[in-house]
């Protein structure tokens, strides 16, 4: 069943910022993941939430979101994403259709 990372990203150094995104998408790929929304406009619709910068990455399942983010490539950009943005990352599994 599919897994979604969806992430808000409130970018506070955007040239330093730069690296992690250029970066960060073959690290995905290789557990495959891909993109559904990276950084489009939103309209919120109700409530209080401000989004910031939202990318919204599906994987396989949440065994292989996990393992992505674990994994040693991640764990070096996750430390230059620290730097430069302050996020709200979550994991949500799918439904089974």
């Amino acid at each position: 069943m599919a897994a979604y990372l969806i992430a808000d990203v409130e970018i506070t150094n955007a040239a330093a910022f730069e690296q992690y995104i250029q970066e960060v998408p073959a690290t995905e790929a290789r557990y495959g993941g891909r993109y559904l929304a990276r950084g489009g406009a939103t309209r919120v619709l109700e409530g209080d939430w401000e989004p910031h910068r939202l990318v919204i990455v599906q994987f396989p399942d949440m065994h292989s979101l996990l393992e992505w983010y674990q994994s040693p490539d991640y764990q070096r950009l996750k430390k230059i994403r620290e730097r430069c943005a302050r996020t709200r990352i979550i994991a949500l599994e799918g439904v089974a259709i």
